[in-house]
């Protein structure tokens, strides 16, 4: 939980609800057999604005907001992957 302490002076409570959306997003692109791994994180990067600018309105914060929460699903999958899994 003092992750998301953390994130909450940066990171909009309206957008919030993106990370888990990204997060599951991103794991279905992850079995799509014809996306290659370094892809993914450019689509949810995309999928990520895209989605802040619907919630936020079309600004620089929303842009801003929508890549932040990227960052944050993609942080939170990695430190998931690199704890957890020990791979």
């Amino acid at each position: 939980m003092e992750l998301f302490q953390l994130m909450q002076p940066y990171i909009f409570d309206e957008a919030f609800i993106l990370i888990p959306v990204l997060l599951i997003f991103g794991f279905f692109l992850k079995r799509t057999p014809y996306i290659t791994n370094w892809v993914i994180p450019w689509i949810l990067l995309i999928l990520g604005v895209i989605l802040s600018f619907l919630i936020l309105g079309f600004t620089i914060t929303a842009f801003i907001q929508g890549v932040l929460v990227v960052g944050a699903s993609v942080l939170l999958n990695q430190l998931y992957k690199q704890t957890l899994r020990k791979k």
